[in-house]
């Protein structure tokens, strides 16, 4: 993305979290595992468990060779399978860990849903009680300078997302007209001044960095981020 932000599969988890963990595979933005759900009357139902970095899960079913439910949150996946006690997903899905069924709640896999919940809960919140979300920043294709977007409410927070998936964005792109390719780039110094409630050097911490929240996610949007997250959020 424009601003680096997107992370490769092999960096979402340390090595050792998932060296254990059957049917690994790494992907851009996710990491893929074997997972299944077990019916007391029609058995396993195996499938293909996708963790990204947004906290959306995807799980590909392969209880039988014709299958065509793909793309399934872990509850309708849960339900799919037949599991009598449903609504217990995070117990009840697991993975293969050493040669043992593990729940997925007793593996780091449910770091970035986990992440993805609180905040939207509401659980990391600047002083006024409103989720907080730290300036971040994005290069002009034209002038090749770092632009800093303030986020402190949804419509800068929409300027910001438009910005961000739009891979020839501009200075001139600017809702406004504060920022032209000739005024001069911020100093280094002052743009590790991003806004943080804790710290205003902060790097990033759970008070400012969300990973998705009612604020800077849109149902209207048609993005793969927007998506994923909507879809999270009512699973």
């Amino acid at each position: 993305m424009a601003n680096g932000s997107a992370r490769d599969g092999v960096f979402l988890f340390a090595e050792e979290e998932l060296s254990e963990i059957s049917g690994l595979k790494k992907g851009l933005d996710f990491v893929e595992v074997m997972c299944g759900c077990t019916s007391h009357r029609y058995g396993d139902a195996v499938g293909r468990l996708r963790v990204f970095a947004s906290g959306d899960l995807q799980i590909d079913c392969e209880c039988t060779p014709g299958c065509q439910e793909v793309k399934l949150s872990p509850a309708a996946f849960e339900k799919h399978s037949g599991r009598e006690s449903a609504r217990k997903w995070k117990s009840n899905v697991w993975v293969i860990v050493e040669g043992e069924k593990v729940s997925l709640t007793k593996t780091p896999l449910l770091k970035y849903y986990n992440l993805t919940s609180k905040a939207t809960n509401g659980s990391h919140k600047g002083p006024n009680g409103r989720p907080c979300h730290r300036d971040e920043f994005i290069r002009c294709t034209t002038c090749k300078k770092e632009r800093r977007f303030r986020l402190r409410n949804k419509e800068e927070c929409r300027v910001y997302h438009d910005a961000l998936v739009d891979q020839n964005w501009s200075c001139s792109d600017f809702p406004t007209d504060k920022i032209r390719c000739d005024d001069e780039e911020e100093r280094a110094s002052r743009k590790v001044l991003r806004g943080c409630s804790r710290s205003p050097s902060c790097k990033g911490c759970t008070s400012c960095v969300c990973f998705g929240c009612e604020i800077c996610r849109f149902t209207e949007c048609s993005c793969q981020i927007c998506i994923d997250f909507t879809r999270n959020a009512h699973s």
